[in-house]
């Protein structure tokens, strides 16, 4: 991979034929020092930005934003190269949210350990297949996901997407955060350490990593599964007893079907919202990266660490209805140590040991909050040309410093948090995903030639966008009328049990797949683009 600087250079001496210069700071021209004196102000700030960038660079921290890859500066890879997918996306899921997300099946939605069980693999599994499908398209493109998302969506409602998947990545990070910081102050002696420091000790420790960029994140992804998956194996091991495997699910056979289903698209949903960032990790790798091995490396790396996580989750939940140790954790937990008081007692037969991995489990965290804060930076740089010109580590520490003071306010709400914030986010990125697909396979004609990469920031050559905001919306009615939330459910999911059943993410991708085509047909016949 070309060194900092090399890049630094390359980036100076790109120019973008575009009517709305978007290039960053790094980019500038020396003429731009000359403009009238009514535009001092910005020349300076732009000067000491160039500045600011020659600092970073000078500590080797990555500056690069969402300007594209040239296929020169892109790294060689090998057989490793494949592997590394794999191991990136294991990393990043076994994590304790996932594990705390899995309790959720039998807690909240009363559902039996098989049911549970089964409802997050397949949920997982479903969930997957658009990442890993978004995934093979970083090599190819050179560019990161909600840029690719312009060939699509357009300029400006791409721009809706971007603010939808900045608020998920920097939801995920809140939801890692609060639970972290639970387990870390429930295994403090005396609850000597606070929810609120162990929120901040895990922020810190994200951002210290963010900050180096693609380089620092890799490398800390390739090693951070194996303490995880030792401590969780060790959970498995000394929690299995407990692992209550014949009491059913409760309700009828309708509340029991309703139910599965909103448990289902809950696993979908924790899955799919990689969707908005699946590209971002692997602009820097050669076009002939095989594109077939991409996929199925993310698939297995991501199906199985989420079956993994979830299904031990829905183990330990389950125990609260035969332990009453289990029961008394859970049942304190909701007044705001959280779940994480749930995996502590699930230790709590190892004694001093149990604490140690509970202490392990909860620092995990950070390798799954990691990706979202990295590509929160850069999506913020696509929310306005100007943004494009603030380096991308400042957009990394301010979105740091937004979901941990959102950590701290909502550390005591993590159940309702959970239950409503990750099926609500996962519903916009099927419907996204049902008009890039379409794109893709009806009027691109599957073919990644037709698209041109080199107009990534060209508005006028990108598509108007009318069809797919359109479209969005119409699935987001779809959404909103089977969605199954604690504060609201649509007329069509209380059709189904008692609880209803969400559905949000199917119909508003089916919504949207039907009417985006001719809606685009008719855009490519009024605009020609």
């Amino acid at each position: 991979m070309a060194s900092q600087a090399d890049r630094f250079d390359a980036e100076k001496a790109q120019t973008q034929p575009s009517p709305q210069p978007t290039t960053p700071v790094s980019g500038y021209h020396a003429s731009d020092d000359d403009r009238p004196a009514d535009l001092s102000v910005t020349a300076r700030f732009a000067a000491r930005l160039r500045l600011f960038e020659h600092i970073l660079l000078k500590y080797n921290i990555e500056t690069r934003g969402i300007q594209r890859v040239e296929d020169h500066e892109k790294q060689h890879h090998s057989w490793f190269t494949y592997l590394q997918v794999f191991v990136l996306w294991t990393s990043i899921n076994l994590a304790i949210n996932n594990v705390t997300l899995g309790m959720l099946g039998p807690a909240v939605y009363e559902l039996s350990y098989t049911d549970s069980s089964l409802c997050a693999a397949l949920g997982a599994l479903l969930g997957s297949l658009p990442v890993a499908w978004i995934a093979t398209w970083g090599p190819v493109s050179g560019i990161r996901t909600m840029v690719w998302g312009r060939y699509a969506m357009g300029w400006y409602p791409s721009k809706l997407i971007v603010i939808l998947n900045i608020v998920v990545m920097l939801g995920y990070s809140l939801l890692v955060a609060i639970i972290a910081g639970q387990v870390l102050s429930a295994v403090s002696p005396n609850g000597s350490m606070s929810v609120v420091v162990g929120i901040v000790i895990v922020a810190v420790i994200t951002w210290a990593v963010t900050t180096f960029g693609i380089a620092v994140f890799h490398y800390y992804e390739r090693f951070a599964w194996l303490p995880q998956l030792i401590v969780f194996s060790i959970l498995y091991g000394v929690a299995a007893k407990q692992f209550d495997t014949t009491t059913p699910s409760v309700g009828d056979s309708r509340t029991v079907t309703g139910n599965r289903l909103s448990f289902f698209s809950i696993c979908v949903s924790a899955a799919i919202t990689y969707s908005g960032l699946g590209m971002d990790y692997f602009v820097y790798w050669p076009t002939t990266t095989s594109r077939p091995l991409i996929f199925t490396m993310t698939l297995l790396g991501l199906t199985l660490s989420f079956t993994f996580a979830f299904v031990l989750g829905a183990g330990i939940a389950s125990g609260i209805y035969k332990s009453e140790a289990y029961m008394n954790a859970w049942t304190n937990s909701q007044g705001g140590s959280g779940s994480g008081a749930l995996l502590v007692e699930a230790y709590s037969p190892l004694g001093n040991f149990g604490k140690f991995c509970a202490v392990i489990a909860a620092l995990g965290g950070i390798a799954n909050m990691i990706p979202p804060t990295y590509s929160s930076g850069v999506d913020f740089q696509m929310l306005n040309r100007y943004f494009d010109s603030v380096p991308r580590v400042i957009w990394n520490t301010l979105g740091v410093v937004i979901y941990t003071v959102c950590a701290l306010a909502g550390r005591n709400n993590l159940g309702v948090i959970f239950t409503n914030f990750l099926a609500l986010m996962g519903y916009w990125v099927a419907i996204w995903v049902a008009i890039l697909l379409e794109e893709f396979l009806i009027f691109r004609k599957a073919k990644t030639s037709n698209y041109d990469w080199h107009l990534w920031n060209r508005r006028e050559k990108l598509p108007v966008g009318l069809a797919a905001l359109v479209a969005f919306l119409i699935g987001w009615a779809g959404a909103i009328l089977c969605m199954a939330q604690v504060w609201y459910t649509g007329p069509i999911s209380k059709l189904v049990g008692e609880y209803g059943a969400d559905m949000g993410n199917y119909v508003g991708f089916s919504w949207a797949a039907l009417v985006f085509p001719p809606l685009r047909w008719l855009e490519l016949k009024r605009y020609g683009r």
